[in-house]
């Protein structure tokens, strides 16, 4: 028998908190009612990403915003419109794309806070209610279709969208797809599955399908993984919301490190930014708070979009 040894620990600091300014206090909203048991929540932070200055960009789900983060943790209102925005990338320096739950995915050109439609159905079908998305560094795109699917219905979604407009669907049977990765190598894509509590991992073939999908990591507690990022050795990093934990996991799925946040905290998504891409910035969605930690190890580099409009 094989012991793994105990991971070490470190806590997650706060390095911001949304401004009394920005939160809908007392407010109520339709996400909420579904996603958060009818709390009155007066943000919802998820979606973290940053740009080449250093500024960090986070969704606000529930109230249809995005909010850039300056490096000394001052905020400011770059979005707002009738969606619930999630996941973002950006499709070129000046433009991000957005994985809206209502309008699919979407482009905010950031310079002027406009939102316009980029791919709002497939095969005239609404999307269930897209998540999160990753480019590889051909330009395609992954994204993730969760809508209100678990275990009680395991037919969610993960599709691949190509540079000329060519999407395909990889998965259609997942518990809640969430967060979404590629490998350093791309050969490999990784799923969070919220409601299965744990991650899938698939190799990507050549031929562009997926194949041999399995059970990479499988967590515990009241909401399972979210949002996942990718480091430069290969470790996967995974926020799980119902624990407030992120999970650093290395190749063969073992814990190596634990970033603690506060009792409490809801962590539900993280990016690496700093000048070396060294620092792990995670959404404590449920308090609006950002928080971060300092690693030994970069994050891998995202890569830009190359869509034009499907």
């Amino acid at each position: 028998m094989i012991l793994l040894q105990t991971p070490e620990t470190r806590e997650l600091a706060l390095f911001t908190s949304m401004p009394a300014e920005f939160r809908r206090t007392g407010v109520r909203s339709d996400w909420a009612d579904v996603n958060q048991g009818g709390r009155l929540a007066d943000s919802f932070l998820e979606g973290p990403v940053f740009d080449a200055a250093g500024n960090l960009y986070v969704t606000d789900i529930p109230f249809g915003r995005v909010f850039r983060i300056d490096p000394s943790g001052g905020w400011s209102l770059v979005g707002e419109w009738d969606g619930e925005p999630n996941g973002m990338k950006f499709l070129t320096p000046g433009e991000l794309l957005v994985t809206d739950y209502k309008n699919g995915l979407v482009v905010l050109e950031i310079a002027s806070g406009k939102v316009r439609p980029f791919l709002e159905r497939r095969n005239s079908e609404r999307f269930k209610g897209v998540n999160d998305l990753v480019f590889d560094t051909r330009g395609n795109l992954y994204f993730t279709d969760q809508g209100q699917t678990g275990l009680q219905d395991p037919t969610g979604r993960v599709y691949r969208l190509a540079p000329d407009g060519h999407l395909d669907m990889l998965l259609s049977n997942v518990p809640s797809p969430n967060g979404i990765v590629l490998s350093p190598d791309e050969r490999f894509l990784f799923v969070a599955v919220t409601r299965g509590n744990c991650v899938w991992r698939m190799p990507l073939l050549a031929d562009g399908s997926v194949s041999k999908a399995g059970q990479f990591f499988t967590s515990y507690g009241p909401s399972g993984p979210d949002g996942l990022a990718m480091d430069e050795t290969g470790r996967l990093l995974v926020a799980n919301p119902g624990l407030g934990y992120v999970w650093v996991l290395n190749r063969f799925a073992e814990p190596e490190l634990v970033l603690m946040g506060p009792r409490g905290a809801s962590v539900t998504n993280l990016t690496f930014g700093g000048l070396d891409r060294k620092t792990v910035y995670c959404t404590d969605s449920t308090h609006g708070n950002v928080l971060m930690a300092r690693l030994d190890v970069a994050g891998r580099a995202l890569a830009l979009g190359r869509q034009s409009k499907p």
